[in-house]
């Protein structure tokens, strides 16, 4: 999965989460936005190791 489509869920979770009826569906759905956030780091990690030697991904 690309960053545009890590991005891209990671934004329809939190709308998802905010307009959740309930506690557990909200709970839910931010915890699969903290997935995507985490991933979204441990991309642009990559990408500036990636960067930082010379190379461009």
């Amino acid at each position: 999965m690309d960053l545009n489509e890590l991005f891209f869920r990671h934004q329809i979770s939190l709308v998802r989460a905010s307009a959740a009826a309930g506690v557990e569906a909200r709970y839910a759905h931010r915890e699969l936005a903290n997935g995507y956030a985490r991933r979204i780091a441990q991309a642009q990690a990559g990408t500036r190791e990636i960067a930082g030697a010379g190379i461009y991904a």
